[in-house]
C-alpha cells in the first residue's frame, strides 16, 4: 500500500465513513483500526467546540466596506440606536433629495438589535453597518474613514450627563482627525459651552467643512425667535426638513394650507446675468412675480476680497454676476428658473412652468463660463488634496448645496508666513490677512490672539507680549461709552449680581410687566446646566433699539439660576423670581397674562424607570396657565423704581396694550423631550399618540417645541454648510466666530467701544411680525392677495414677507379665548388674506425709531 493510500485509509476509517475498498486482512490490522478509529474520534470531539466557537466568533458586522469605484459615502457614529438611525434615514435619503446616491456606514460598538437590523435589511442597498470603535484607527481603516465624503457624530439627545455626552463625542472626532487629518466632520454637541474645545483640535477646520451643530444653542435661538414672532420656531423646522405633503378635501381647511407650507424647503441656486445690477428687492420682487419663487438671501463677496459672507434682505446692494441666492421654493425644479431666467426671453412669459432653458446666445456663454470655472475650481481643490466642502459642489440645483467653495483651491507654493507653527492667511493685496473667518477682530479680541511678531523684536528695549500688532497704536476712546459688546452683535451692560436682579413676588406684583418675556423654568440645584444664554442672546441682539429690548422675567430656583448666571450677567433687562411656575401666584405676580411669550423650559434628567415622565412638569404648567381667568384680578400698576435695583433694571414700564382674560389665550411655548407627549398640551385635538410631531396642533400653531426636529440639520449641514450659517444667522442674532472665541474665554460678553465698525455691525435684518388689522398694511386684509402684499412691503419698507400666521377658525373677526393660530409657510401668490392675519417678515435694521411697531403684535 502506497503512503497516500493510507491516509486515504485513515481519514474514510476516522470519519466513519468506511467505503470498504480498502480493508485489513490480519488482525493486527484490524486491532490497529479499532485504536485508531476510538482515539481519532475522542480528539475530533474535543476539538469540534473550539472549531465551531471560532467559526461563531466571526460576527457577521466585523467586514470590511467596500465601496463601488466612483460612489461616495458617509460614515455615521456615535449614538446609533433604531429611533436615532430611523429619523436619520428618513430625512437623508428623502425623495425630494435629488439623485442622492450616497451610501450611508454605520460604525458601532454593539451589534444591532433585531429591530434594528430588519431596518439594515430594508435599505441594504444603500446602508451598510459594522461593529467597531472609533477610537480604534483598525476599525476607522475597515469603515474607510479616509475616504469617506464626511463623518457624521450623532448626539445622545436624552442623555442624563449632557457634559459627558459632549466629551465622549469629541473625543471620537479627536480620534478621526488623528486617523485622517482631511476628514470631514459634522458633529452634535449638547452644550453650548463645550463648542470651544473643538477649536483646540489642530486640524478642525470649518473652511474645509467642519462644523458643529449646537441642540442647545439652536433650541433656544429657535424659541427665542419665537417670543418675537410667536409660531417662527415651526416654520423654520419646517424649511430645513424634507417633507412631503399631501392635501386632501377630507381635511380642515387650515390644516391643507400649514401642510402646503410644510413642503417648503430651502435651495441654492446661481442668478442668472438678467439679475446683474440689480438691487436685492428688485430681484427678490421679480423672483416671486415672475417666477413663483421667494429669495431670502444671497452670498455677497466682500470687496477685500475675504470670505464670502450670507447676507439676508440686504438693503441698496447692486448684485454682481454669478451670484449665488438662497430660495424657499417646493422643489429643485422650480428653483432653475433663477437660474434660466433670460429677460429676452422670457420677460414676456406668462406661466412660470414654460420658464426654462432658453437659446439666447449671451445666456449660453455665461452658463457655459460658470459651469468651467466651477469645475476648473474643483479640480485645482482635489489635485492639491483639498476636502471638498460638500458632496456635490458640481450642481447647483439641488436642496441646499454648497457652492461657495466649488471655486476655492490652495496656493501649492511660495513662501507663506508662519504663526505659532500655522500659516498666516494672506489677503488679496499680498498683506497679512487681519481677518478671523472673514470678520474682522476687534481690539478685545485680538488681545486674546498671539502676536506674529519675532521673539527677538523689541520696542523700546522691552517686550510686547501677548498684545496684537495692530495694537502698538494709541487709541483714545475715553469718551465713548461702551452700549454693545466687543463685537457689535449684541446688547452689553456691565455685570450685575444676581441678588440686584432678584424679585419677591410683592415686588413684580407692584412693577408693572407688560410686553415681556416670562420664562418658566423647572431645575434642580443640580441639573445640568441648559445654557440660557443662546434663550436671552438673540433677544438682545444690536439690530434692536434699546427701548424695544423685551424684558426677560425667569420664573424658577435662584439655587440653579446662580450657575447659569455668570453667563447671563452683562445682558441687560433681566429679572429673577425666586418661585414656583406651577404656582399662580407667581405667575400673576409676573403678569404672565401681559406678556408677549411665555417660555416654559425643564432642566431637569428624564427618568431611566418611565422616560416619558420628562415632561411632566412642563405639561402641567401649560396646563395651569391655561386654567387660569384674569378678568377679577387688578393688578397694581404703581411704578416702584425707587425700591430697588432689581426694579430700576425693568426698562421701560408703559402699559402697551390689554393682555387676554382667559389663560388659554397666554401667547405660549413649551419645549418637550418626548414627542408623543404633545397630544397632551390641546385638549381640543384629535391628534393620535403615533401622529408625527410636525403634524400635530400645536407645533402647527407654535405652541410646542422638541429638539428632535433638529435633526434634520445633519443631513442639511452635509448637503451644504451654508445652509446651517443662514440658519445660525437667522436664529442666533449674529453669532459670529469672533463671539465664538470671546466666549470660549469662559468670561462671558465683554464690552466693546461703539466704533464705526462695530456699529456698522447693527445693520441686520431681524425676524417681526406685522398685524394686517391696523397700521400702513391694514387694507391689504380687505380681501387683497399675497402678492400685493408682498410687493407692497418690499417696495415701501423694504420687508420681505416670509409667511402668514393665521387663525384657524377663519370665521373670526376679533380674538377670543377659543382662537388659535397656525402658520402657513410661503403662502401662493394669489392666497386671500384676511384682516386678522399676522405676517412673518424680515425687517431691515432702522437707524431711527421705526414708522410703525413690527415687534408688537396682537394675540
Amino acid at each position: 500500500m502506497s503512503y497516500w493510500s493510507a491516509v486515504y485509509f485513515l481519514m474514510v476509517t476516522m470519519s466513519t465513513v468506511g467505503y470498504g475498498d480498502i480493508t485489513c486482512e490480519t488482525s493486527i490490522g484490524r486491532v490497529f483500526q479499532l485504536m485508531f478509529l476510538g482515539v481519532g474520534l475522542a480528539l475530533f470531539a474535543s476539538v469540534l467546540p473550539e472549531i465551531l466557537e471560532l467559526i461563531g466568533a466571526q460576527s457577521k458586522w466585523a467586514g470590511t466596506y467596500h465601496g463601488a469605484k466612483g460612489k461616495r459615502h458617509i460614515v455615521v457614529c456615535g449614538h446609533i440606536t433604531y429611533e436615532s438611525v430611523l429619523h436619520f434615514l428618513k430625512d437623508f435619503l428623502h425623495e425630494d433629495r435629488e439623485d442622492v446616491d450616497v451610501e450611508v456606514v454605520f460604525l458601532h460598538r454593539s451589534e444591532p438589535d433585531l429591530e434594528f437590523e430588519g431596518l439594515l435589511k430594508r435599505q441594504h442597498t444603500r446602508v451598510k453597518y459594522f461593529q467597531g470603535s472609533l477610537m480604534n484607527a483598525m476599525d476607522l481603516e475597515r469603515a474607510k474613514v479616509h475616504d469617506a465624503d464626511a463623518c457624521l457624530v450623532l448626539a445622545n439627545k436624552y442623555c442624563p450627563d449632557p457634559d459627558a455626552e459632549d466629551a465622549a463625542n469629541i473625543m471620537r472626532v479627536i480620534s478621526m482627525k488623528n486617523y485622517c487629518e482631511e476628514s470631514r466632520i459634522i458633529i452634535q454637541l449638547m452644550q453650548y459651552h463645550n463648542k470651544a474645545y473643538l477649536l483646540n483640535i489642530p486640524s478642525w477646520d470649518w473652511k474645509q467643512g467642519d462644523d458643529v451643530i449646537c441642540l442647545a444653542e439652536l433650541k433656544l435661538g429657535f424659541i427665542a425667535q419665537s417670543c418675537l414672532a410667536p409660531g417662527f420656531s415651526t416654520m423654520m423646522a419646517n424649511l430645513f426638513a424634507m417633507r412631503s405633503f399631501i392635501t386632501s378635501p377630507d381635511m380642515a381647511a387650515w390644516q391643507n394650507d400649514y401642510l402646503q407650507g410644510t413642503g417648503c424647503e430651502m435651495y441654492t441656486e446661481t442668478l442668472s446675468p438678467s439679475f446683474s445690477g440689480m438691487t436685492f428687492s428688485q430681484a427678490s420682487e421679480l423672483c416671486f412675480v415672475k417666477l413663483k419663487l421667494l429669495l431670502l438671501a444671497i452670498e455677497v463677496k466682500p470687496i477685500d476680497g475675504g470670505d464670502t459672507k450670507i447676507s439676508i434682505n440686504p438693503q441698496s446692494s447692486k448684485m454682481p454676476a454669478n451670484t449665488v441666492g438662497f430660495f424657499i421654493a417646493q422643489s429643485a425644479e422650480e428653483v432653475k428658473r433663477a437660474w434660466f431666467y433670460c429677460k429676452a426671453c422670457h420677460e414676456d412669459v406668462k406661466d412660470e412652468n414654460l420658464i426654462k432653458k432658453c437659446k439666447c446666445k449671451h445666456l449660453m456663454t455665461f452658463r457655459k463660463g460658470v459651469r468651467a470655472i466651477q469645475l476648473v475650481g474643483k479640480t485645482m481643490a482635489n489635485k492639491t488634496g483639498a476636502t471638498p466642502a460638500t458632496p456635490f459642489s458640481a450642481a447647483l440645483s439641488k436642496p441646499l448645496l454648497n457652492i461657495k467653495n466649488s471655486v476655492m483651491a490652495k496656493e501649492e507654493n511660495g513662501s507663506k508666513p508662519v504663526m505659532n507653527g500655522r500659516l498666516v492667511p494672506i489677503g488679496p493685496n499680498g498683506l497679512v490677512d487681519e481677518t478671523y473667518g472673514g470678520y474682522h477682530i476687534s481690539y478685545e479680541v485680538k488681545k486674546l490672539m498671539p502676536t506674529n511678531k519675532p521673539a527677538d523684536q523689541q520696542k523700546n528695549g522691552k517686550m510686547e507680549v501677548g498684545i496684537a500688532d495692530d495694537q502698538a497704536k494709541d487709541f483714545d476712546f475715553a469718551k465713548t461709552e461702551m452700549k454693545y459688546d466687543s463685537t457689535g452683535m449684541f446688547h452689553w451692560t456691565p455685570a450685575r449680581s444676581i441678588e440686584d436682579c432678584i424679585l419677591d413676588r410683592n415686588q413684580a406684583a407692584m412693577t408693572v410687566l407688560n410686553g415681556h418675556v416670562v420664562v418658566c423654568l423647572f431645575a434642580d440645584p443640580d441639573s445640568p446646566l441648559i445654557g440660557l444664554r443662546n434663550l436671552v442672546m438673540p433677544l438682545r441682539a444690536s439690530n434692536f433699539h434699546y427701548h424695544e429690548l423685551k424684558h426677560v422675567v425667569i420664573v424658577g430656583a435662584v439655587d440653579y439660576l446662580r450657575r447659569e448666571w455668570k453667563t447671563l450677567q452683562n445682558l441687560p433687562k433681566i429679572s429673577v423670581l425666586n418661585g414656583s411656575p406651577l404656582s399662580r401666584a407667581d405667575l400673576r405676580a409676573v403678569n404672565v397674562n401681559l406678556c408677549d411669550m411665555c417660555v416654559i423650559l425643564s432642566a431637569k434628567v428624564p427618568s431611566n424607570d418611565d422616560p416619558t415622565l420628562a415632561d411632566k412638569e412642563a405639561i402641567l404648567a401649560s396646563l395651569n396657565i391655561k386654567a387660569m381667568t384674569f378678568g377679577d384680578i387688578i393688578t397694581n400698576i404703581e411704578s416702584m423704581g425707587d425700591s430697588k435695583d432689581a426694579l430700576n433694571n425693568m426698562g421701560d414700564t408703559t402699559v402697551k396694550r390689554p393682555g387676554p382674560i382667559y389663560g388659554t389665550n397666554v401667547p405660549m411655548i413649551t419645549e418637550l423631550v418626548n414627542d408623543s407627549n404633545v397630544q397632551f398640551l390641546d385638549q381640543d385635538d384629535d391628534d393620535d399618540p403615533d401622529t408625527e410631531l410636525y403634524l400635530t396642533q400645536p407645533f402647527a400653531c407654535g405652541t410646542a417645541f422638541a429638539v428632535s426636529v433638529l435633526d434634520s440639520l445633519m443631513s442639511t449641514t452635509y448637503f451644504n454648510q451654508n445652509a446651517l450659517t443662514l440658519i445660525r444667522s437667522l436664529i442666533t442674532g449674529g453669532a459670529t466666530p469672533e463671539l465664538e472665541i470671546i466666549l470660549a474665554e469662559g468670561a462671558g460678553l465683554r464690552g466693546g467701544y461703539s466704533t464705526p465698525d462695530t456699529l456698522s455691525h447693527r445693520d441686520r435684518c431681524r425676524v417681526g411680525q406685522i398685524s394686517l388689522s391696523d397700521g400702513p398694511l391694514a387694507t391689504f386684509g380687505e380681501g387683497r392677495k399675497y402678492q400685493d402684499l408682498f410687493v407692497a412691503s418690499l417696495r415701501n419698507y423694504g420687508m420681505l414677507c416670509i409667511g402668514l400666521y393665521r387663525l384657524r377658525d377663519a370665521a373670526l373677526t376679533t380674538v377670543d379665548a377659543t382662537s388659535k393660530r397656525y402658520v402657513i409657510t410661503n403662502p401662493p401668490f394669489d392666497f386671500g388674506l384676511l384682516p386678522t392675519d399676522q405676517v412673518y417678515v424680515l425687517l431691515p435694521f432702522e437707524r431711527k425709531q421705526s414708522r410703525f411697531s413690527f415687534s408688537e403684535t396682537e394675540v
